[in-house]
């Protein structure tokens, strides 16, 4: 019988981040997701998730611009379930301008979502791991933590960023049963990104294959989006017994784009 462990998600409500929390309860895990919203909505998708799977899932909110809510997100889901087992640092925003036009305000909420929480909610949550004598930490990082894209200085800086604390804290718990592992996702086929599809296509006068293949796949080899639940898979993986001397390393699932 499968250990039920607890598991905190980061920027959760939709995309990647969802479908991980479908993958992890699907095992029988307790389930935090999280957002900066705090509607009627987010609670009923934790309960949906719950029935669903048959695990428990709860909603917490958390602005993950801030360091204190970012510890606060950790320290909730172990009152509410005695621990905490599993963090997946998934929250993410993005700006897209030459680094001269970049607003300084923007820069800094990215750094600050994409790669200062990871800070924080590993500080939280590795003392609990340690305690417990079992932990997995999982850093959604990108394709753009090992390559880098003109017009896109603060996400690409703060994804490599993620990729070094991500070796940081897996030397720093390496004799403990505890690991820490980044994956780095190519273009995944998400809500947000099946919604532009027909705004690319009316620009560039393309059929939708076409804007696909030539545009929005341009650098993935492959020409095939990854999808949410390919990652949630990989993310049950690193969680599985078969990853525990897995740690420190990043696993690329981008269709082959940082193979080039």
């Amino acid at each position: 019988m499968k250990k039920q462990r607890t598991a905190v998600i980061t920027g959760s409500n939709s995309g990647i981040g969802l479908g991980i929390a479908h993958a992890l309860a699907a095992e029988g895990h307790n389930v935090v997701i999280n957002s900066y919203t705090d509607n009627d909505e987010d609670h009923a998708l934790a309960d949906e998730i719950s029935k669903k799977h048959g695990n428990q899932t709860i909603y917490i909110q958390a602005d993950m611009s801030k360091g204190e809510e970012c510890r606060a997100l950790v320290s909730k889901a172990a009152d509410r379930f005695g621990h905490v087992d599993i963090l997946v640092n998934n929250a993410g925003i993005q700006h897209v301008a030459a680094i001269e036009d970049f607003p300084p305000e923007t820069w800094d909420r990215i750094i600050a979502i994409n790669m200062s929480s990871s800070f924080h909610t590993m500080a939280a949550a590795l003392p609990m791991m340690r305690e417990n004598k079992w932990g997995r930490v999982v850093n959604i990082a990108s394709a753009h933590g090992l390559t880098a894209s003109p017009y896109k200085s603060a996400y690409v800086t703060a994804k490599h960023g993620v990729v070094g604390m991500t070796k940081v804290a897996a030397l720093e718990t390496a004799e403990d049963p505890i690991t820490c592992n980044a994956i780095c996702p190519g273009y995944v086929l998400t809500p947000l990104v099946e919604a532009q599809i027909p705004d690319t296509m009316k620009k560039y006068d393309m059929d939708r294959e076409t804007v696909v293949r030539e545009v929005l796949l341009e650098r993935q080899p492959s020409k095939q989006f990854a999808t949410v639940e390919q990652i949630g898979g990989t993310v049950v993986f690193l969680c599985s017994d078969h990853a525990e001397q897995i740690t420190g390393t990043t696993i690329s699932v981008d269709g082959g784009w940082t193979a080039l």
